[in-house]
């Protein structure tokens, strides 16, 4: 039966009772079993345990070695059964003297370095036994200086130090006291917080005394005199950082001055 109608997809011949007898270009025959019969079937790669063969006639699937899990032909396995392990294309139960067995590449490797759980190779581990923490690909007791353990990863990461911005303008002089002197602030921001073990972040608030701003009283001598106070008895008073007005009908405070 040529291709087309009663045949698979990709089959170029077949019969009712085999499947596919030849296939389209390019595509392998594989034979699979159905009860007691094998049935022809056309696949663009060859399935796990099965490797392919092309010639000018038929491109064939053919079955891997026993103890072959992949293979490239016949006498070369890519990856080995559970229990063997592949060296040099062959699969082997123990691996050569300076080589260990990985159970889950189901390879002979070289032995990974010291203290390592697993390892790429001989010179990179991936991850550290228990209490041993990775950096650059060996594992470490303890971090650097510059690094921190993390008992997540168990990594050693590079600390994150604490950075400011620049600080404000000085804020408004307050007066705290019955005083002249008052007290003024300015504060800067945080840009970058620090991790656990990077240097904390210095103080972004800072204080400094002062003088209070100078002022005019503005209360005339006749408002004064009405409380019956006299204008310069009144004024020190109620405020001790004025000083006598030149006019009696107005005082004036001390000029301001921060003092360092």
């Amino acid at each position: 039966m040529n291709g087309g109608t009663g045949c698979q997809a990709g089959c170029l011949t077949c019969s009712a009772s085999n499947g596919c007898l030849t296939c389209m270009p390019r595509l392998f025959i594989h034979l699979e079993r159905d009860g007691m019969r094998q049935i022809g079937v056309c696949l663009a790669s060859c399935p796990k345990g099965f490797f392919g063969t092309r010639s000018p006639e038929k491109n064939d699937c053919s079955k891997c070695g026993s103890e072959c899990d992949t293979c490239f032909d016949k006498n070369f396995c890519t990856r080995c059964r559970a229990g063997s392990y592949l060296h040099k294309g062959k699969c082997q139960e123990s691996c050569p003297d300076d080589l260990v067995p990985n159970d889950i590449k189901r390879e002979c490797v070289a032995p990974c370095p010291v203290n390592c759980e697993s390892c790429l190779n001989s010179d990179t581990c991936t991850r550290c036994i228990s209490g041993h923490y990775l950096l650059h690909g060996q594992c470490h007791s303890s971090c650097p200086e510059e690094f921190e353990p993390s008992e997540q990863s168990m990594e050693c990461n590079s600390k994150v130090h604490c950075e400011v911005g620049e600080w404000s303008e000085w804020g408004t002089c307050l007066r705290i006291g019955k005083n002249c002197l008052g007290e003024e602030s300015r504060t800067r921001k945080v840009l970058q917080t620090h991790s656990p073990r990077g240097n904390p972040c210095p103080s972004t608030l800072e204080k400094r005394e002062c003088l209070v701003k100078k002022k005019r009283c503005g209360q005339t001598q006749q408002g004064v005199k009405a409380r019956g106070i006299s204008p310069m008895g009144w004024n020190r008073a109620l405020n001790p950082c004025l000083a006598p007005a030149k006019s009696p009908q107005t005082t004036a405070c001390l000029s301001t001055s921060s003092l360092m």
